[in-house]
């Protein structure tokens, strides 16, 4: 897959050369059971993170001083300070999840997403416990930022290790689809509220419902993790719990025998995590502002162009299988450096339903790009034993600094009527990312996955 790939599996890890598979040898109807049940908590896990966002601006008087002009950018400080303890999770679910199974990591860290959920649908607001609403509202989205990081590198990694070898991009595309799936199921509870509610009604308690209703999908979900399949052999479990194995998920072992692949997987994600967030989160918000006072008109174009992102990611996989990863990728780097001017230039200015839901979904197709095969593009640089938490650190770290603090930055320069300097921001990172596709990875090349479970392209 990319220059490092075969240079940072030299270390003394075993599981690099072994001829057995890391993950059980799956059928495609096993496959398909085992990412459903995988991608159901990622559905769940993504919902409360982005339902934060979506209704950010109607509880927002319940925690901050709505006479402060600067209450929003507090809201979108938590959001993005919560990615702080991204890194922090993906070490611990990582280390977890390669030393005692994808599926326990998985069981974990939605529990946890689902009791914080649960506690901030209930907290009281700033005028019963005045700045402890704001105190519990931090802390929960620091746990649920814990929680969130443990998810991405134990659901990528499941995913691509329950997958046939034949159609590894096409499974694993689904913890995308899962991801901005709960990103539409945040807007659709938005929308079903504003059917019924209007907006002082959602602002008061509408908004609980919503966190409400993530907290208490999580049991479902609890249930259907603990019945999907374990992708790491009972040989690899039995080594660590009689302590002959003491690598895997090491942290020290991952650093020192890994960089490489460590500093690929960051470099690949840093643009693509940026333009997820300011192509799904920001370019939303902006859609909601032009459209201020039109009923739910801002809603029905952000849900439709959601959807058609979600629908996009397995067309992405499918691709990718036909193709290898590399093409993909530089697609959407290309696009992403082409596109960004335009896309927030027209998007602030605009008041047309069709050319701002076409804007919109023109920078989708661009973005699957990225989305639709991140997951298997950073664990096919690892060895199963190291695999979860070489995915989760370095995706965690740069999406803690690119990703999660992009809402934040664009309120700052909007504020400061400097969204020109965001646009360049966004669009030298895509082109640094877009450089590693160009120039470090390989397209069609034996992998570490390959080699544990066959070859995806022959």
């Amino acid at each position: 897959m990319s220059d490092t790939t075969t240079e940072g599996t030299g270390g003394p890890g075993k599981q690099e050369t072994a001829a057995p598979a890391a993950a059980p040898s799956a059928t495609t109807r096993r496959a398909v059971l085992n990412t459903l049940r995988g991608s159901s908590g990622n559905l769940v896990e993504w919902y409360d993170v982005y339902v934060y966002t979506v209704f950010a601006s109607y509880f927002e008087s319940h925690f901050f001083d709505s006479a402060d002009k600067n209450s929003t950018l507090y809201v979108y400080a938590i959001f993005a300070v919560t990615f702080l303890m991204r890194p922090v999770g993906s070490w611990f679910f990582g280390r977890y999840a390669d030393r005692h199974g994808r599926r326990a990591a998985l069981t974990f860290s939605v529990s946890l997403m689902a009791a914080c959920s649960l506690v901030i649908a209930l907290v009281p607001g700033r005028e019963v416990i005045g700045v402890g609403a704001a105190v519990v509202l931090i802390l929960c989205r620091l746990v649920q930022g814990f929680a969130t990081g443990g998810e991405y590198g134990a659901s990528a990694t499941y995913m691509s290790e329950a997958a046939t070898k034949e159609r590894r991009g096409f499974f694993s595309s689904f913890q995308y689809v899962t991801l901005v799936g709960g990103h539409v199921l945040a807007q659709l509870t938005l929308l079903v509220l504003q059917l019924f509610l209007d907006k002082q009604e959602i602002s008061d308690f509408g908004w609980r419902i919503a966190f409400f209703i993530g907290g208490v999908a999580a049991v479902v979900v609890f249930w259907l993790r603990r019945s999907m399949d374990e992708s790491l052999t009972e040989e690899q479990l039995d080594a660590v719990r009689r302590g002959e194995d003491t690598e895997s998920g090491s942290l020290r072992v991952l650093v020192r025998d890994y960089w490489r692949p460590l500093l690929v997987c960051f470099l690949v994600t840093m643009g693509g995590t940026l333009a997820f967030y300011t192509y799904s989160v920001n370019a939303p918000a902006m859609v909601k502002t032009a459209f201020e006072g039109r009923g739910m008109t801002a809603t029905w174009i952000n849900l439709t162009g959601l959807i058609f992102l979600m629908l996009l990611q397995p067309i992405g996989g499918l691709i990718s299988d036909k193709v290898g990863r590399k093409p993909v990728l530089v697609f959407f780097g290309i696009g992403g450096v082409a596109y960004t001017w335009f896309l927030i230039s027209y998007l602030q200015d605009t008041t047309s339903v069709a050319a701002t839901l076409l804007v919109t979904c023109i920078g989708y197709i661009l973005l699957t790009g990225y989305t639709s095969i991140n997951a298997i593009v950073k664990a096919e640089l690892f060895p199963s034993h190291i695999r979860a938490l070489g995915v989760g650190v370095g995706y965690a770290l740069a999406n803690s600094a690119f990703g999660g603090t992009a809402p934040m930055i664009y309120q700052a320069a909007k504020n400061g009527g400097h969204v020109t300097w965001f646009i360049v921001y966004v669009t030298v990172v895509i082109a640094v990312s877009l450089y590693v596709y160009l120039f470090v990875l390989k397209n069609k090349t034996e992998t570490a996955l390959d080699r544990e479970q066959g070859r995806a392209f022959v």
